[in-house]
């Protein structure tokens, strides 16, 4: 079982989290998103990613893309450890706050959509910030709403789920962008308590191998 991503990639690291929290035993095959012009435009890496992005997962026969369509497929193998509830209305709700997170929000501050701000558009690296935050805590605004009623210890009472899952990176990409989270009080509380669980800790950018490449 392989998962090909870089340590900084907000999907790579869901995976990661999900991978974790099943006790899944997998080989981690770093891909530089920047160096050498960006290694996931190599022939290599497209022949099995096509979209030049991370991550990519291989076990065996089996190769797939998409962190949340990753996720689904180890939700039906791995059944041992779930990250949805039981109950339908409940599971939609949990997969949606998941969606307005996984789609909404994380694409402003994908690499390629920065680069492409810098590159093509010539957009300054204050005006670049200012857009990227004025998108990500509109998202988070929606969210914090949401948490007022939905959340315990986590998103959704007391047991982690695909909306933290996808909720940890993206708190993670907003302090690298320098947001202020203050106006996100549950937010902030569910992460801090994500992050203390060990699958979370396994799966923090920092800690993986490739963050000192």
């Amino acid at each position: 079982m392989k998962l090909y991503g870089y340590w900084r990639s907000s999907a790579a690291y869901r995976v990661r989290i999900v991978m974790h929290l099943k006790g899944l035993v997998f080989d981690s095959i770093p891909v530089h998103l920047v160096k050498d012009g960006g290694q996931q435009h190599q022939d290599a890496y497209t022949d099995l990613n096509p979209t030049h992005l991370v991550p990519t997962y291989v076990d065996e026969d089996v190769t797939l893309n998409q962190s949340l369509a990753i996720i689904d497929y180890l939700e039906e193998k791995y059944s041992e450890v779930t990250v949805y509830p039981n109950d339908a209305v409940l599971k939609a709700k949990v997969k949606a706050m998941a969606l307005d997170v996984a789609c909404e929000i994380h694409p402003v501050n994908n690499l390629r959509v920065q680069q492409y701000l810098t590159n093509t558009l010539s957009v300054t690296e204050q005006d670049k910030l200012a857009w990227s935050h004025h998108w990500m805590s509109l998202g988070f605004s929606a969210i914090e709403k949401q948490l007022e009623t939905s959340s315990g210890s986590f998103c959704f009472g007391n047991d982690v789920t695909m909306a933290d899952i996808c909720l940890v990176p993206q708190v993670y990409n907003a302090n690298r962008f320098h947001v202020d989270m203050s106006a996100f009080p549950h937010i902030t509380r569910v992460v801090d308590n994500c992050n203390k669980l060990p699958a979370f800790i396994a799966a923090l950018p920092e800690n993986q191998a490739d963050a000192q490449l």
